[in-house]
């Protein structure tokens, strides 16, 4: 593999006007940068804007590695990559001390705020049969709504193995009593979700989990298309155990709102502060991030389209861009 080209470097130094640094001055050169993501292809897109950021910074930042979350933070840790702009927090909050904590990362700032997540069926099912809570589904009659297979038990679209909402959602259906009415699909979210929006366009019952920001939500829309289900109570597993998951608004989806943050090398954080700042002071907002999602969804998915997503991010919003940067670079005297 090779790192991204120095012609898309100089681009970028053109638009930014980094001054009075030259590229042969910036604080990155000849440090080698490594990022992580996880298996779900909609974090490319955050994850590369980072990476731009780094490489007009100087670095030499090597092509994304995809990697099962686990895997992502044990290589973060022991610095055998550099970071990983889709640490969900507190969703990953075991894996994050599992795997070292704040000894071996480096996680300041919060990249993207606001993420919710939990359980959905489509609203027309809700209001016919009058369901709001995920406890519903232990009368059999309203678990077979969502049967797809023909087996009796509700079949819900849920996370792929090693997804830290995957044990989330089997610790809630054995605490609350559905593991017997209701199953967990795992088979490959992506392709689930294809199949459930072909179910739901076709008028049937449709049962999954969903988070934002991701692309089904601009397709199935909450509240408009699909609802939100409440669950009887809190109920997390491991060392979130006991955290009371309800909203502000007295909603209570089974899981907490979360940040997208970017975590990465402690030792690296440190021999790099331009760096660390940048991890600090990166934002996006989660609506430009489902929009992506969504393009990605309609075809436009190519490691080229999601790299033109990108550039074209950058090119609305440069001054934020160039803000970043700006800060960034600050760091270097103190």
């Amino acid at each position: 593999m090779v790192p991204l080209t120095s012609i898309i470097r100089g681009l970028l130094l053109c638009a930014f006007l980094i001054s009075p640094l030259s590229a042969e001055s910036l604080p990155g050169k000849g440090i080698s940068v490594y990022p992580l993501q996880s298996t779900i292809e909609e974090e490319a897109f955050q994850t590369l804007l980072v990476s731009r950021a780094l490489s007009v910074l100087g670095y030499e930042v090597y092509p994304i590695k995809k990697l099962d979350y686990d895997s992502a933070y044990a290589r973060i840790a022991s610095n055998d990559a550099t970071f990983m702009a889709v640490n969900w927090a507190p969703l990953h909050r075991d894996k994050y001390l599992a795997a070292g904590g704040d000894q071996r990362f480096y996680r300041q700032g919060h990249l993207i705020i606001g993420a919710a997540q939990g359980y959905l069926i489509d609203k027309k099912t809700a209001a016919k049969h009058g369901i709001t809570n995920l406890s519903q589904l232990k009368d059999a009659d309203i678990a077979r709504l969502f049967d797809i297979d023909g087996d009796g038990v509700a079949d819900l679209v849920g996370c792929d193995l090693g997804w830290a909402c995957q044990s989330v959602i089997e610790h809630q259906l054995t605490v609350f009593g559905l593991d017997q009415r209701v199953v967990q699909q795992q088979s490959g979210y992506a392709v689930l979700m294809e199949q459930t929006v072909r179910r739901f366009k076709a008028g049937k019952p449709v049962l999954y989990y969903s988070w934002t920001p991701y692309w089904v939500n601009a397709v199935l829309k909450p509240g408009t298309d699909v609802v939100w289900l409440q669950v009887p109570f809190s109920a997390l597993p491991g060392k979130r155990s006991g955290t009371d998951t309800t909203l502000p608004t007295g909603d209570n989806y089974g899981f907490e709102i979360n940040s997208q943050r970017i975590v990465a090398n402690r030792k690296f954080a440190e021999q790099n502060p331009v760096a660390a700042k940048l991890f600090e002071v990166m934002k996006l907002s989660p609506q430009d991030v489902s929009a992506q999602n969504l393009q990605m969804h309609q075809g436009e998915r190519s490691a080229e389209d999601i790299e033109r997503h990108v550039t074209e991010w950058i090119d609305h919003n440069q001054a934020l861009f160039n803000g970043w940067l700006s800060i960034a670079l600050a760091a270097t005297h103190q």
